[in-house]
């Protein structure tokens, strides 16, 4: 016949319950041992008797190690997650702080602008319009030293400017005086001068005249030919002339 299955409770018999204390507790002293030899095993075995009495087994250098490496593993998680909760803690109180410090600069913008100005009492409003006068007065005053400063660099341009004018006139002055020479003797022997004068008449007046004349002209014609005879006379006589 097979044996039955045994019900586990607490044995009533002190005698009894001490006995199969002491077997039990001799046998799992011995698998533990045994585990950790076969299988090289880190086994470390705490009992507490009815009585409080201590027994225990460790196949490590000491028990304390073991149990430090024992909380490392199973308390280490728990830690981590802990401080992983309290950071996140602070980041969203330090939100909340961010957040409302960004409201209340949006409310404020909205004021500077004479948005939402009924929530503010007289002493807040009188404090709103000494700051838009201090912000004014630093918005005048910068930008009069920027139209200085623009001003200035203007003046600077100028003054450079009429230097190099001035450089530019002295150095062409120089260029003239050095060929004012040479422009005299071309305008004494250019080809638009005047011949030595052969002979008299008005042929030769004609080709002294830089101007070129065709046509009747009373006075050439009187100093050529005198003031005797008809027109008619004068102008065949002009003409003549002019063609041989």
């Amino acid at each position: 016949m097979g044996r039955g299955k045994v019900e586990l409770k607490r044995i009533e018999n002190k005698i009894n319950r001490q006995v199969t204390f002491a077997k039990r507790r001799n046998g799992l002293l011995k698998k533990a041992y045994e585990l950790s030899v076969l299988c090289d095993a880190e086994v470390a075995l705490i009992i507490f008797s009815n009585r409080g009495k201590l027994y225990e087994f460790c196949s490590g250098t000491s028990m304390a190690k073991t149990l430090e490496r024992y909380q490392r593993c199973s308390y280490g998680a728990l830690e981590l997650h802990h401080q992983n909760e309290i950071e996140t803690q602070k980041r969203y109180q330090e939100y909340l702080k961010l957040k409302s410090k960004v409201e209340g600069l949006q409310q404020t913008q909205r004021n500077f602008l004479g948005e939402e100005l009924e929530q503010l009492d007289i002493r807040e409003l009188e404090q709103l319009e000494r700051q838009l006068d201090s912000s004014l007065k630093t918005i005048r005053s910068n930008k009069t030293q920027h139209m200085l400063d623009q001003l200035t660099d203007l003046q600077r341009k100028e003054e450079m400017l009429l230097e190099t004018n001035n450089i530019l006139r002295n150095k062409l002055e120089e260029i003239n005086v050095t060929l004012q020479p040479t422009w005299e003797s071309r305008e004494q022997n250019g080809p638009y001068s005047c011949p030595p004068h052969q002979s008299e008449g008005y042929y030769e007046k004609a080709r002294c005249n830089s101007t070129l004349q065709i046509g009747y002209n009373s006075s050439m014609l009187n100093e050529s030919g005198g003031a005797a005879g008809t027109s008619s006379q004068h102008a065949n006589d002009f003409m003549n002339g002019w063609m041989n």
